[in-house]
């Protein structure tokens, strides 16, 4: 028929849209997504920075149906949306920067488990319709109600596959420690989420280590890199350690906690050598309190413990993923959200 609008190429000709197709948001489906959640419709959730369009319930499960979600998914939309607008996460700054960090979140609980949010084998990429979706949707209502397209309100030189969706759970299972919630005050049965602005992981490989101090100094170093922005400021670390250099670790008697503060103490490089590179400027080493001429003197790449998120994730093999974060202007955030 002339004239008949093809609903797919209607959105993916949009200059917010992320260059997949989406579900049409029809009034049918908008209702039945609705159907995830108690919350009102009309209530107004916050303003998505930079543009500040308001975000409802209803808004919110619009883009949530868009992005593929199901409707028991939509609690976790709406939860991660409530964090990313807090304050200290910055929102706004990460949305305009040139850099190309986005908001990981990582879901702990019950629920999570429930709606098979993955932590497995491959739960950075793609075949997981929960972690793809759900990340998905907030990065729908970041383009089309907060303005973020690269090229206007966003400067972001290369974005990053994180800028699609990025969202995954622990893999509790195979885990020999609390999860992340746990080490936080949390209970087993409470639903968290954990929101960082995180780079893309760079995978750590290490099939030779036969003991933690090894291996730790290995995964310290991934931590430190002369271009970070995390070597000058403090800024969040996510350390997602595959199951296989987790045991190693608990098989020797170290806790969780005696992981993450190793961890803070072996990441990091001398300052000689990231004067080599990178981005040290004498006015940051000065700003951190430390003297641009002391070569020997180590820069952390954690520079306070809470900056550090360590989780366990991923399926078989000797591999752990590093996220570096962007710069002190941003602080990861954490909360329960309603199911």
């Amino acid at each position: 028929m002339a004239g008949k609008v093809d609903e797919f190429e209607f959105f993916l000709e949009k200059d917010w849209s992320d260059g997949f197709p989406v579900v049409t948001p029809t009034e049918e489906r908008v209702q039945r997504m609705l159907e995830g959640t108690r919350r009102d419709p009309d209530e107004v959730v916050g303003g998505i920075p930079p543009a500040l369009e308001v975000a409802t319930v209803r808004t919110i499960a619009i883009h949530a149906l868009m992005a593929g979600c199901k409707p028991e998914y939509l609690p976790v939309v709406l939860g991660g949306t409530e964090l990313i607008l807090r304050e200290e996460f910055n929102m706004g700054g990460v949305q305009c920067t040139m850099h190309g960090v986005a908001p990981l979140m990582i879901v702990n609980g019950p629920y999570a488990e429930k709606i098979g949010i993955h932590g497995g084998n491959g739960c950075f990429g793609p075949g997981f319709r929960a972690n793809a979706t759900i990340g998905r949707a907030i990065r729908l209502m970041l383009l089309n109600l907060g303005g973020g397209i690269a090229g206007r309100a966003s400067a972001t030189v290369f974005a990053s596959p994180l800028r699609y969706t990025a969202c995954l759970a622990e893999n509790i299972e195979r885990s020999p420690w609390a999860s992340l919630a746990e080490s936080r005050g949390y209970s087993a049965a409470d639903n968290v989420i954990t929101a960082a602005n995180v780079e893309s992981p760079r995978l750590h490989f290490d099939d030779v280590s036969k003991d933690p101090e090894r291996l730790l100094t290995g995964i310290g170093d991934a931590m430190a890199a002369a271009g970070s922005w995390n070597m000058w400021f403090a800024s969040n670390v996510v350390v997602a350690m595959g199951p296989q250099h987790a045991k190693l670790c608990a098989d020797a008697g170290m806790s969780r906690t005696e992981v993450h503060r190793r961890l803070c103490e072996l990441g990091g490089r001398r300052q000689g050598d990231l004067k080599r590179g990178g981005n040290w400027r004498p006015e940051r080493a000065r700003a951190m309190g430390v003297d641009p001429d002391d070569d020997e003197c180590f820069i952390k790449a954690v520079k306070e413990p809470a900056g550090l998120h360590l989780i366990v994730a991923g399926g078989t093999g000797p591999v752990t993923a590093v996220c570096h974060g962007w710069n002190d202007s941003s602080r990861a955030v954490h909360g329960q959200y309603a199911v």
